[in-house]
């Protein structure tokens, strides 16, 4: 493996944490990621990098190590508070993606109780879930309603670089292969960056504080920028916020409504839940969201239409699969609560990997060879948590709906337990084929 000059060391297996999928599966919204010029098997692939108010943190990863370093606006500082930032900066990537949880462990678990996960678990190995900012968190998934990845990744840089002034200027990593990334590197993804022989820097901003999101001609602006009736939804959240708790900025810079975003890591789920409910553009799944992805409430499990049919496909969920339902806060509840008896106190961080795996995107993630998605050739990670944000066409509710009755017809008990199992003979990629080759078989 080539050596990641200026990194410094983490051990940490992929089965921990997989960055490729982890941030790019609809989490977080503010990763920049740039391919990086392979030469063996065991070298990173790409940089990821992240603006926080005092640093940009960039990360690449091996199989086996995840490799971490931080940048400053001052570049020159004594040894000794280079050092402490260093250890600042490894303190919060083990907050961050909550690396005292064992995922391992997790996964055992999940395996025990649910044969379903257990037979996806090894190809889709290290999701889960970040602990993110909760006033990040909030406005992104904010912009989220009835939207996809691509226009949110949009919004959030839009609310940065208007609204948060530069933090430093940092080149693009110099050891990438060309200039041009091909489709299926990049597929129309913000997140991607490119960049030639010799790149410019690039100026990075920090997300914004509330109380440059709450003056009134903020919604205009943000109107203008493409945020549609979410711009208001913004500033009036955040000129709540501010109302209600704007006092002066801690020693560390956090304003008061951050502060006060923070506390509802100590309330109970339902408290916590109805104190954002409260808030202008958040309803009931855009709460949950905000509760596993930053409040420590990692048993919520937010069910939107897609989620309801992976209940159906996999679970022997009553209802007319591939049809359309409309989600009531009755059949949200009772969903909620059905997977929180299978996956149990973490049902939330399972819940996620099986909805990433059941997403067509990522029908060769974890494969050694890759296997093409039927009319999405090159689609990225990101691209698959497109659907998590938007409806399905006319067209692909028919032909899933087509799918499911001929396959709840085939199956006992209306669960239809059609994911690829380790245990069968064959190649994954052979297994793929073959259950695809069913399905065909099936229309």
């Amino acid at each position: 493996m080539a050596a990641q000059v200026g990194f410094h060391v983490l051990p940490l297996p992929l089965a921990q944490l997989s960055l490729a999928a982890v941030l790019k599966c609809g989490q977080s919204f503010r990763w920049s990621i740039y391919p990086l010029r392979v030469t063996s098997p065991s070298d990173p692939s790409h940089e990821y990098r992240l603006c926080l108010q005092d640093r940009v943190v960039c990360l690449r990863q091996s199989p086996e190590i995840l490799f971490y370093r931080s940048v400053f606006p001052e570049l020159l500082v004594p040894p000794e508070i280079e050092s402490a930032r260093n250890a600042e900066t490894l303190l919060w990537l083990k907050d961050y993606f909550q690396l005292d949880i064992d995922l391992v462990k997790l996964y055992d678990e999940w395996s025990e109780r649910d044969p379903v996960f257990a037979k996806l678990r090894w190809r889709f190995e290290g999701i889960r879930m970040l602990r993110q900012d909760p006033w990040e968190n909030l406005i992104s998934f904010i912009c989220s309603s009835n939207n996809n990845i691509t226009r949110i990744t949009k919004m959030v840089k839009s609310l940065c670089t208007h609204y948060s002034p530069p933090l430093l200027s940092i080149a693009p990593p110099t050891t990438i292969a060309t200039g041009i990334l091909t489709p299926s590197e990049s597929d129309g993804d913000p997140s991607y960056v490119t960049a030639t022989s010799d790149p410019e820097p690039e100026s990075v901003h920090p997300f914004p504080p509330p109380s440059r999101l709450s003056a009134p001609d903020v919604a205009t602006t943000l109107r203008s920028l493409g945020f549609g009736y979410r711009a208001d939804f913004i500033q009036k959240t955040a000129k709540m916020l501010m109302d209600a708790h704007g006092e002066s900025p801690s020693e560390k810079g956090n304003e008061g409504p951050e502060r006060w975003l923070h506390t509802l890591r100590d309330m109970s789920t339902e408290d916590a839940r109805g104190e954002l409910l409260k808030l202008m553009g958040v309803g009931r799944k855009v709460a949950d969201c905000i509760l596993l992805m930053s409040l420590d409430k990692p048993e919520v499990i937010p069910v939107d239409t897609h989620v309801h049919q992976i209940a159906m496909k996999h679970y022997g969920f009553r209802g007319v699969s591939g049809a359309k339902q409309a989600m009531s806060p009755k059949l949200y509840d009772v969903i909620s609560e059905r997977f929180h008896g299978v996956w149990g106190d973490y049902a939330g961080w399972a819940h996620s990997v099986l909805f990433t795996a059941d997403l067509k995107a990522f029908s060769d993630y974890g494969l050694l060879t890759p296997v093409p998605t039927p009319g999405k050739q090159g689609a990225t990670v990101s691209q698959a948590a497109e659907d998590y944000f938007s409806a399905p066409s006319h067209s692909a509710r028919k032909r899933r709906a087509k799918q499911m009755r001929t396959l709840d017809t085939c199956e006992n008990g209306g669960a239809s337990h059609v994911e690829i199992s380790p245990s069968e003979a064959g190649s994954l990629a052979e297994r793929v084929k073959k259950r695809r080759r069913v399905l065909k078989a099936h229309r």
